[in-house]
């Protein structure tokens, strides 16, 4: 499962790559050291590091604000207005992003909307769209298990990664069928309080948001059905780690409302679900209002860390002329082959 597609649905250059680099002599799994965490600071220090420039978090934007049918700024929560010079990048999913330009700001952008947003065909099994849907079809979501766990448990030759394919006699992404565990701080022992471990469990996106749609997060109702979803992946983890139950001292399980609410994801869900052989996602300039492009895994390469930078670079290179294209060029130096 790669970009929440089987490997008969991805980019034929995404599986050679990654089975190219599988069977490397001395291929190893990479953990970012410091964790994911690392990878934000890193973005961080990419924008802070240049003068006058700024990261905002915990800054959520309500409105991207059309003026003359082109993006003039956004909007955020409470009402402050932040006007942009050259452009204004989202690098929210598309439903996110669509939700964020008014209806009626700006006709080419509705029609847009309407387009991508409206019923998707089915693309999985247990999927109720119509036949004839001709909107953009979305992956499903995760369950996770994060659990912090006393070292004493851990055996000696604990891998720092797993992978646990419960059948080969049902679809590789039917739900909870394959898990993955990560152990990532045997690797990077600074990711855990010393004499403990963090691991992490989750199902590859394939979990359905339906069945999970409306439910109070707050109920028993809710709790109930995480514990019985959550047993398939304790399961996982106890095929290297058999009383892991007992010897963990933090337990939080993650559902596809869990996703939605602190991922701010439509549906919780991993991004959008294009075959390739049904075309490409659109690119940074998709969009018909002018000053707004978009990156991220809604938008070409699509899903995972190096598409999502790719789709980063376009974005940025869609705002450079031409003379500033030079000088990048110059700057990176490449070697001649």
């Amino acid at each position: 499962l790669l970009q929440g597609l089987p490997s008969n649905g991805t980019l034929t250059a995404v599986m050679a790559f990654m089975v190219d680099e599988f069977y490397k002599p001395d291929a190893v799994m990479d953990f970012p050291k410091g964790g994911s965490g690392a990878m934000a600071a890193a973005l961080a220090r990419g924008v802070t590091k240049h003068a006058g420039c700024s990261v905002r978090t915990s800054t959520p934007v309500e409105e991207v604000v059309v003026e003359e049918g082109r993006a003039a700024g956004v909007r955020l929560k409470g009402g402050r207005l932040l006007r942009a010079k050259r452009a204004v990048v989202s690098n929210a999913d598309l439903h996110n992003t669509f939700r964020m330009v008014p209806e009626g700001a700006h006709a080419g952008f509705d029609e847009e909307r309407d387009a991508l947003l409206a019923p998707a065909a089915p693309v999985y099994s247990d999927d109720d769209g119509p036949a004839d849907g001709a909107g953009l079809p979305l992956c499903k979501s995760f369950m996770h298990l994060h659990l912090g766990v006393r070292a004493d448990a851990m055996p000696p030759d604990l891998p720092p990664q797993w992978t646990v394919v419960n059948s080969w006699d049902v679809p590789i992404d039917a739900p909870g069928n394959v898990i993955v565990v990560s152990v990532p701080s045997i690797l990077d022992p600074s990711l855990a309080p010393e004499g403990h471990h963090v691991l992490h469990a989750y199902v590859p996106a394939t979990e359905p948001y339906s069945e999970w749609e409306g439910l109070n997060r707050n109920s028993a109702e809710y709790r109930a059905k995480k514990a019985e979803a959550a047993e398939v992946l304790w399961r996982a983890v106890e095929r290297q780690i058999p009383d892991v139950r007992e010897r963990a001292t933090v337990t939080m399980v993650g559902t596809p409302l869990t996703h939605e609410r602190f991922l701010r994801r439509d549906a919780g869900t991993y991004g959008p679900f294009l075959r390739a052989t049904d075309g490409q996602l659109p690119g940074p300039k998709f969009s018909a209002c002018d000053g707004l492009l978009c990156c991220g895994d809604s938008t070409f390469p699509g899903i995972g860390m190096p598409a999502v930078a790719a789709s980063g670079m376009l974005a940025a290179h869609s705002i450079l002329s031409v003379r500033q294209h030079l000088q990048n060029l110059d700057t990176l130096k490449l070697p001649p082959k």
